[in-house]
């Protein structure tokens, strides 16, 4: 979509938010008027790749393709945006403070920032970060929702303290189940009573050494987009499960059911249904551990090469709480499957880097499939996954497209 088309389906509000101020006597500008800011580049207010896509403006949700997301970490200006509400305006972290509270918590007690990073030890991990939607678009019958492609993915690097740290010092109950969370994001009706979204994750979860609350992403302050000045990050889940701008966590002695934690959202079916089908919310199981994936990231699709050349082939696989076992590619749709290298991760949870040579026996057009085993021996699917209401948990091995001349 073109800057012109895109700003003009754009309301005021949201070209506000995009500067981060109001923008004054904007009811004397035009409709199709673009404001100067807009005329240097799209995504320089995100600071986004170029080549990223805008799958909504409100609330704001953008996606990378597969060819930018070539980097071993995954740096901001190529990290997708997934949000429910409207971002917080934070430009000051000084007087943030995180609330502890729930049945199960000991006390209800705040910390501030200062405090989560003086008292705590700080720990790094690189953590695979996946919307539980990507790959909806290509679902038959269509599932409402963000239609993302397959760019709803990042494996940035986080820093912070862990959760079970701060839960220790805060002290809980022993009938602590569930860890809700809050946000200061607002709900798109601006009613400031309404989560936007309030997700959670099992005390199993919580307590991993990976789990943390974190201050930095890639050695900086995480950007306003992806949560300054505070976020959950619980890796190999769906991302939804790590929230962003953090300002309260719920210690529950029930699974928690804060917005978007209940009915149908983030999850499918507790047992396979047909393509179409009505499900009750009773028959839904939450998401928890992603399914094993794999992302070619170079060359793009579409790539051209001369008939004797070897083709680099490069990009990630990842599965959820576990490891990748095994990369394979095809390039004769299926029929035949080859080992491609594949790297130990940096840590748990971080995707591992997949790369091979191959040789093409003639002239002619090819697809490069890869598909890729988790440690439990369970491989991607050729063909899409089990059909669910809401689109979820898509992993069919992914392909790109070469000619030979």
């Amino acid at each position: 979509m073109d800057r012109r088309s895109f700003l003009n389906k754009v309301s005021a509000g949201s070209i506000a938010t995009m500067i981060g101020v109001d923008i004054v006597f904007g009811s004397n500008m035009s409709s199709d008027y673009i404001p100067v800011i807009f005329e240097q580049d799209l995504y320089s207010v995100f600071g986004k790749h170029k080549d990223m896509i805008v799958l909504n403006d409100r609330p704001w949700n953008v996606e990378a393709q597969p060819h930018i997301l070539d980097d071993r970490v995954t740096p901001a200006n190529k990290m997708f945006i997934r949000n429910n509400g409207i971002i917080p305006s934070i430009k000051d972290s000084s007087d943030w403070e995180l609330k502890i509270a729930g049945k199960s918590a000991k006390t209800s007690r705040s910390y501030s920032l200062e405090v989560l990073k003086s008292r705590f030890t700080k720990y790094t991990y690189q953590l695979t970060l996946e919307c539980a939607g990507n790959g909806r678009s290509e679902f038959d019958p269509p599932a409402k929702g963000n239609q993302w492609t397959l760019g709803a993915v990042s494996c940035a690097r986080w820093s912070g303290l862990r959760l079970r740290d701060l839960m220790e010092d805060a002290g809980y109950n022993a009938d602590l189940v569930y860890i809700g969370y809050t946000g200061a994001d607002t709900h798109l009706s601006g009613d400031p009573a309404r989560d936007s979204i309030s997700r959670g994750i099992p005390l199993e979860k919580a307590i991993q050494d990976e789990t943390l609350l974190a201050y930095e992403m890639n050695g900086n302050d995480i950007p306003i987009a992806h949560g300054f000045p505070l976020r959950l990050v619980a890796g190999g889940w769906p991302a939804s499960a790590s929230g962003k701008w953090l300002d309260t966590l719920l210690l529950r002695n029930k699974v928690h059911d804060g917005e978007k934690m209940t009915g149908q959202s983030y999850r499918i079916p507790c047992e396979t249904v047909e393509p179409g089908a009505k499900v009750a919310d009773e028959d839904m199981c939450i998401i928890e551990s992603m399914p094993v994936k794999s992302l070619i990231t170079f060359p793009k699709s579409g790539a051209v090469i001369k008939r004797n050349e070897t083709l680099p082939v490069r990009g990630h696989a990842w599965a959820g709480e576990l490891a990748v076992r095994e990369v394979q590619y095809s390039i004769d749709f299926g029929a035949t499957w080859q080992k491609a290298k594949l790297e130990s991760p940096v840590n748990r949870l971080a995707w591992q880097h997949f790369n091979a040579k191959i040789k093409f026996p003639r002239n002619g057009y090819y697809e490069v499939w890869a598909r890729a085993t988790d440690s439990n021996g369970k491989a991607q699917p050729m063909v899409l996954p089990g059909w669910n209401p809401k689109g979820y948990l898509n992993n069919a091995c992914h392909r790109i497209a070469v000619k030979v001349e």
